[in-house]
């Protein structure tokens, strides 16, 4: 009888992920890693970063931690260049950072507005720019953006994050076209309210409003979100792009 040969379902692919020092980009760096992947995981928080490299390391894991401004189009060339330079590819991109702004239309300011659009959309946009062409050197790829449900449905209160979040849903589905033709694809992960940081932080105030949006009788964990960026980074998703996974509770059930 042969022999079944495990391996990690991302063996030998490299992954940057962004935001990746605290919720759901802490849980995809460890999770990816466990997989087999090779883990670029970027943050502006680099002390908090080094410590998820650190616990990946510790448990057999290949990862390097890097500091890094979403917003600056010379860190981003920095990030990818410095990946190239230990792994010699990019397979996979998680634009995962972003930051939370529960204010309505009237009350926010056009520089908080800006600050939110740059980090949550411009900052994705910047790293695809940079990755895709060397996603194409190499023979495709998976560019998973980290979207909302906010980007489907309106949440009040939130008008610059769900504005933000429904232009990378658009987005996401014009590279999927864009690029669909050099094996690279482009999916977008719609989570519903999901415990990390930002959100106790962000919408503490709001959480049991939202709970009754929530069809399941408690809020989402970073895995629950990671083991679905999992599955679209890994060859198991190799005919999907242009989708949206959601995963939210049931919230947009209703």
């Amino acid at each position: 009888m042969e022999r079944m040969i495990i391996v990690g379902r991302l063996s030998g692919k490299v992954a940057i992920i962004t935001g990746a020092a605290l919720g759901m980009g802490a849980a995809e760096a460890k999770l990816f890693a466990k997989e087999g992947a090779k883990v670029v995981a970027t943050d502006i928080k680099d002390d908090v970063l080094q410590e998820v490299v650190n616990e990946i390391k510790a448990n057999g894991g290949d990862a390097i931690g890097l500091k890094h401004n979403v917003i600056s189009e010379e860190e981003w060339k920095k990030v990818i260049q410095t990946t190239i330079d230990h792994y010699g590819k990019v397979d996979i991109l998680v634009n995962n950072a972003g930051i939370a702004s529960p204010k309505t239309m009237a009350q926010m300011e056009m520089d908080e507005w800006n600050k939110v659009m740059d980090i949550n959309l411009n900052g994705c946009v910047i790293g695809m720019k940079y990755v895709i062409p060397e996603m194409q050197k190499s023979g495709g790829g998976s560019l998973i953006n980290i979207s909302s449900i906010g980007g489907i449905v309106g949440m009040a209160g939130s008008s610059p994050y769900t504005a933000a979040k429904g232009a990378l849903r658009s987005l996401t589905k014009s590279a999927a076209v864009e690029y669909g033709k050099d094996k690279i694809r482009v999916n977008s992960v719609h989570p519903g309210i999901i415990e990390t940081p930002m959100t106790a932080e962000s919408f503490k105030d709001a959480l049991p409003f939202y709970k009754t949006f929530t069809q399941l009788p408690y809020f989402g964990q970073p895995e629950d979100v990671a083991y679905g960026v999992l599955f679209l980074a890994s060859d198991e998703s190799r005919f999907m792009t242009g989708a949206e996974l959601v995963i939210d509770g049931g919230w947009t059930a209703i």
